[in-house]
């Protein structure tokens, strides 16, 4: 019998096949594409093995995706149908238990089962990188953050995954508001792997919330060589690029970033990099930029998927396609469908994703349908009631200021005046720089009448921008 370097139990895993595992999960941490071939490589040699058999679940869960969702599904029902549980460790049945209760669709259960696992063995890599993942799938932000934080203690500084670590701390530090703390701990992340990709993306999740937009720049050329090259969060990270650029008034570099990284017509995209495209265009809708040809593209992309009722947060950037497209209807008959899907899926044991759709989802598709048909008190009121639980679906602040943004849009829109001089207020008081803010509350002041007060708020925007103005 076998152990991995921190001596948990791998039953009916060899030598060679614990091999394989370990640098799958060097391969994991990293987000390198490799991932699936040396996590498929852990079962050609050890097809018995219970914790290949967890990986490759966890994987097909963290996807996001409904056929990779199944496939593993098929592969890991096949697997426990002839096993043994009373030969497994305690560890190795929490481990199945969890990959059971993703795969079925029960994020939380299985979060809920890997956090035991990660607090009876704080060493189990696996249990805390797919347990982190799920925490940032399903909105946990504190656990996103004390999950990794409470296991920190019990590893050797000097292992060599203890950098990548810090950086899925920093990350969850940022998603609490804890920005400096957040920003030195991905750095220290990066001082000890400075290919840390999660570690990089955290880091520049707290210039984007505290509007240090050319310091992001700077920060990303950087290491450029660190995230550009063969890794599964390039694509994401560029979608950050192109966030400081927009902030910048840089469109043209956002259109170039866009086309050159986060969505090409001819290939076959996955959910992250439609997410990507979606969530970049539509801020750019939102700013009536017409970009009708790269939509068109996109919502192609999006229908060939033709996704299931599977992740809900997913199912929101289709809809933003569609409409940004043009294709009401299209994005009506998700909606429609979401909405047969929840009428006979009972409540109770039931997907993560039922109460996702049900609680947040819908109402923000609802919302986005609504926006692109002008209806914008519509919207306005279809959003106005979710606004403080989106995380409840998932994404990062970062992600669902588009959601956020819209509201703030349909509110002027329609002329609610005094909602959209509080959301504002709201925006502005935590995100003191940032452009969008105060050329919203520009536009603001131009509608009430007030035409030297749009002009401050329109100078501040430009100032923050071309990066003059402070923080305060």
């Amino acid at each position: 019998m076998t152990a991995d370097r921190h001596g948990h139990t791998m039953t009916d895993t060899g030598a060679e096949a614990l091999g394989h595992y370990e640098q799958a999960l060097d391969d994991l941490l990293f987000f390198r594409p490799a991932v699936e071939e040396t996590a498929r490589a852990v079962l050609t040699a050890a097809p018995r093995s219970p914790m290949g058999h967890a990986l490759a679940a966890h994987l097909g869960v963290l996807a996001t995706e409904e056929q990779a969702a199944a496939a593993a599904h098929k592969t890991f029902t096949s697997f426990c149908a002839e096993l043994d549980p009373g030969r497994l460790t305690p560890r190795e049945q929490m481990h199945l238990a969890a990959a059971e209760a993703g795969l079925a669709g029960d994020l939380r259960t299985a979060g809920r089962i890997l956090h035991e696992i990660g607090i009876a063995h704080p060493r189990d890599l696996l249990a805390l990188f797919a347990g982190h993942h799920l925490d940032f799938l399903v909105g946990n932000a504190p656990l996103l953050r004390d999950r990794v934080g409470g296991a920190l203690d019990s590893w050797d500084e000097n292992d060599p995954h203890y950098g990548p670590l810090l950086g899925m701390y920093a990350f969850g530090l940022e998603e609490n508001g804890h920005y400096e703390h957040a920003e030195q701990t991905g750095l220290a992340a990066l001082e000890r792997a400075p290919h840390d990709v999660w570690g990089i993306h955290g880091v520049v999740h707290t210039y984007e919330m505290r509007g240090r937009f050319t310091d992001g720049i700077r920060f990303l050329d950087a290491r450029s060589d660190a995230w550009t090259g063969d890794s599964l969060l390039a694509g994401h990270t560029w979608w950050h690029y192109a966030l400081y650029a927009l902030e910048r008034g840089d469109n043209g570099r956002v259109l170039d970033i866009y086309d050159s990284a986060l969505h090409d017509p001819d290939a076959e995209d996955g959910a992250l990099e439609l997410v990507n495209a979606a969530a970049l265009l539509w801020r750019l809708y939102l700013a009536d930029d017409d970009q009708s040809a790269r939509w068109t593209a996109l919502a192609d992309a999006w229908e060939r998927r033709d996704d299931g009722p599977h992740y809900a947060f997913n199912d929101a950037h289709a809809v933003m396609a569609y409409v940004g497209a043009g294709r009401l209807e299209r994005a009506e008959r998700l909606v429609r469908d979401r909405e047969q899907w929840l009428a006979r899926t009972p409540a109770g044991r039931a997907p993560a994703n039922r109460a996702m759709t049900a609680d947040t989802g819908l109402p923000v598709c609802r919302a986005l349908l609504a926006y692109g048909r002008k209806d914008f008190a519509g919207a306005t009121e279809l959003l106005l009631p979710v606004r403080h639980r989106l995380h409840d679906f998932g994404g990062s602040h970062a992600q669902r200021d588009a959601v956020q943004r819209t509201l703030v849009e349909a509110a002027l829109r329609a002329g609610h005046h005094d909602l959209a001089r509080t959301l504002l207020s709201e925006r502005s008081r935590l995100r003191p720089v940032c452009p969008y803010n105060w050329s919203a509350k520009a536009r603001l002041e131009e509608q009430v009448g007030a035409p030297e007060r749009a002009a401050a708020a329109r100078a501040r925007a430009a100032a923050q921008a071309a990066g003059a103005a402070p923080a305060g």
